[in-house]
């Protein structure tokens, strides 16, 4: 089986879970106390206090990060185009990668440049790149 139909196959696999899973069925982690303090944003914080009750797991309260609630394999670190993120810095980390299973990132330590040099060759070869930003040419 090639690549591309791999990556085929598991663009259809992940789309088929993420349809399964209804927007009111998906957990939303929030942090402690959070509805209560407008101070406190939602991004989630592992509650840590000796009485909360999040982290006791009472009953009526919002649902902690566990490790059950983990993606698939197959599905779990891919970008959400469903293609294998890398992270590059020269041409030749290019030539190693197929444009139909993998999206470039180029790394933050390259000046701009170079940058641009990558940009076009990744172009050229049809590579999609996430972080082409204003220089996406």
């Amino acid at each position: 089986m090639s690549s591309e139909q791999i990556t085929r196959d598991i663009i259809k696999q992940r789309k088929k879970i993420r349809e399964s899973i209804s927007e009111k069925r998906r957990v939303h982690f929030m942090r402690y106390l959070s509805w209560r303090f407008k101070r406190l944003g939602d991004s989630w914080r592992k509650p840590k206090g000796i009485d909360a009750k999040m982290r006791l797991q009472r009953k009526g309260y919002p649902p902690i990060v566990k490790v059950g609630y983990k993606n698939k394999n197959a599905i779990r670190g891919l970008h959400p185009s469903g293609l294998i993120p890398m992270v590059i810095s020269n041409k030749k980390d290019l030539e190693l990668l197929s444009p139909n299973a993998h999206i470039i990132y180029i790394a933050s330590s390259v000046g701009l440049k170079k940058r641009v040099e990558l940009l076009k060759a990744a172009k050229e070869r049809g590579f999609r790149v996430a972080n082409g930003g204003i220089y996406g040419l």
